[in-house]
């Protein structure tokens, strides 16, 4: 072939291989098209999806929102529907004496049984009003007679309430220690001063009594206005001081230079009420310094007023506030200063020139109840911020006793908030909680995961530095978490942020604003809560833990472990027997080893705590009786 030839041979071979290589091209260029056409598909059906499930979480909150909406009318109607009642039977009573059938003493006594009990009167009492004066009559006394044998009546006088004022652990401790009373068929009052601030949404038949009432302060009677009304079936009053209006009318409740003389001012005034009112309770439950100026004022003062048959019993949630005063301001509320200011009775251990006033409730309380959930009775007293001597001295009144939680909110059998109910006897709702949980989280879903949940209200460097390396070394494992901030506490927000943009894995998400539904779901889809303390008395996070089957586990586990039993001190509480022997010194990644190598073991541990009480209603409750029944035998 001449070289013409073998040219023209060469050019075809290349222009078939460039069409060759074309086609190709066109081909690889339509399935890159195909392939974005599917891509830009599936994203639009992804976000779809994601919008349908906003608008199924819109949807499901906006009935949650509703539900929650519905039970506050509901409580509000029947709250007004026992004030009614209660109304028309003083109506009846007051028929009966002017018919002379009974006595104006016996009416007296009558009216008192009924608005001191409105709540269970009512329900007594509702389907009796049609009945003749004389039925109706007998049915009233017998009623008091069973009322005046049953239970204890208890005044608590205290400066929180949940949800009227809520600041520490004080406010959840009123509301359930006293619903739980009253549901064991004790009677309870609570009095609070009114402060401008209170939140009265929760407040049935809010009423100012119109009668003269003075209380005694800095040499002379000054007038209060006093309200009441009923929270939560509590019988609640209020003291709105007249002369000192400034006292209770500010932006915060606590941490003013004059605390002192708001708080003593307050004690006194319920003091003077309780007397003017003619009231005779069984006890008088005081709280923390601020209304513990009440012992010495109750003994020295009012025992002599018709109250001798009551007895005194102090409550601290914390023992590191205890309120140091020049004596000589004892004598503003009536006491004597010389009298007071000596080592026995109120003059501080330490800065002797001064009185110590939470000491002096303990001085001249008959029982003394220091609430911790973990701590047992020594180590309280060997870490008692100055109070070692006082409390060592009177270590025969003192009781510890747990926090609780409200178990009609908190029990996944009958949360409105998760999407699927379940109980220790059928777990298989919690596996769809957690599904739920991963969903919501952007969480890759699947019940294996193990997933911890996460609520803190502030944390520490150290407890942070600690969490990083705790999750680190799960999040390695395959577990997830799921973070929430507590509250409206910017640092903790800051910290939270800052360990996210550390940590940068998937398998960690972090939700900014306390959320309540949420809140319900965390603990209800997590296997592992991570606690900053077993002793929470303000989130109670390990004992809603407990109560839907996830295992408290403490940050620093390991660290602070609960060894120092070996004190032969065994005066603890029983939650804190059971976390010593179950999750109390269980680290992260032993409890992650566990539910992995040993399901079955784990699965027993979980459905025994959920089975075990531990709110207000139970050991709580229990020991405070006993207190009760305790210093009444005195």
């Amino acid at each position: 072939m001449d070289s013409g030839g073998q040219n023209d041979g060469e050019m075809s071979l290349e222009q078939s291989s460039n069409v060759e290589l074309e086609m190709k091209n066109n081909e690889i260029w339509r399935l890159f098209k195909e392939a974005q056409q599917n891509i830009l598909y599936l994203n639009k059906q992804r976000l779809k999806a994601v919008e349908e499930l906003n608008e199924a979480n819109r949807e499901k909150q906006l009935l949650v929102d509703k539900i929650e909406q519905l039970e506050k009318e509901t409580r509000r109607a029947s709250g007004k529907d026992n004030l009614a009642l209660c109304w028309a039977l003083l109506l009846r009573i007051d028929a009966m004496v002017l018919g002379g059938m009974i006595s104006p003493a016996e009416a007296t006594d009558l009216r008192r049984m009924v608005m001191d009990r409105k709540v269970s009167v009512a329900n007594v009492f509702s389907d009796m009003l049609q009945k003749r004066d004389a039925e109706l009559l007998a049915e009233l006394r017998h009623f008091s007679e069973g009322s005046k044998k049953k239970g204890f009546h208890i005044i608590h006088i205290c400066t929180e309430m949940e949800p009227l004022v809520s600041i520490g652990p004080l406010a959840p401790y009123i509301t359930g220690l006293s619903c739980a009373l009253q549901r064991k068929g004790h009677l309870v009052e609570v009095i609070l001063p009114k402060y401008a601030s209170l939140d009265l949404d929760e407040v049935q038949g809010l009423r100012e009594i119109e009668a003269e009432s003075y209380s005694y302060f800095n040499g002379e009677l000054h007038g209060n206005r006093i309200w009441t009304g009923v929270v939560y079936g509590i019988g609640v009053t209020f003291i709105q001081p007249l002369y000192f209006s400034s006292f209770f009318n500010r932006d915060r409740i606590y941490d003013y230079p004059d605390d002192f003389e708001r708080f003593t001012y307050f004690s006194r005034a319920s003091l003077d009420y309780i007397a003017k009112s003619g009231k005779q309770p069984d006890v008088l439950h005081l709280h923390n310094w601020e209304t513990a100026i009440v012992g010495p004022l109750f003994w020295d003062i009012f025992a002599k007023q018709g109250l001798g048959n009551t007895r005194i019993l102090l409550t601290c949630h914390g023992l590191d506030s205890q309120c140091l005063e020049e004596p000589d301001k004892l004598a503003l509320c009536g006491l004597d200063p010389g009298r007071l200011h000596r080592p026995d009775r109120l003059q501080d251990t330490a800065k002797t020139h001064l009185v110590n006033i939470l000491k002096g409730g303990v001085v001249y309380s008959n029982k003394v109840v220091v609430m911790s959930s973990m701590d047992s009775k020594g180590r309280i007293i060997r870490s008692s911020h100055g109070l070692e001597h006082t409390l060592a001295l009177h270590k025969e009144k003192l009781l510890v006793a747990p926090c609780g939680f409200d178990n009609s909110t908190w029990d996944p059998s009958k949360d409105n908030f998760l999407p699927v109910n379940y109980s220790a006897e059928n777990m298989r709702g919690k596996d769809a909680c957690k599904v739920a949980l991963q969903q919501q989280a952007g969480l890759s879903e699947h019940a294996s995961f193990i997933l911890v949940g996460c609520i803190f209200s502030e944390v520490s460097d150290f407890e942070l530095e600690k969490l990083k390396k705790v999750v680190w070394n799960a999040t390695k494992g395959g577990a997830q978490f799921v973070f929430m901030a507590n509250g409206a506490v910017p640092t903790i927000n800051r910290a939270l942020r800052s360990f996210q943009e550390e940590l940068e894995d998937g398998n960690v998400k972090f939700f900014y604003r306390y959320d309540e539904v949420l809140s319900h779901l965390m603990f209800a889809g997590s296997d592992i809560i991570l606690c900053q303390s077993f002793d929470d008395p303000l989130l109670q996070v390990p004992l809603k833990a407990l109560k839907y089957g996830a295992a408290p586990v403490s940050i620093t586990s390991g660290d602070q472990n609960f060894r120092y039993s070996a004190d032969h001190d065994h005066e603890i509480t029983r939650f804190s027997q059971f976390m010593r022997s179950t999750f109390g010194n269980m680290t992260l990644s032993q409890a992650l080893d566990e539910i992995n190598n040993n399901p079955s073991t784990w699965k027993t541990k979980i459905s025994d705590a959920m089975m075990r009480d531990f709110s207000w209603d139970a050991e709580c409750c229990d020991i405070h009786v006993s207190a009760y029944t305790a210093v009444k035998s005195l």
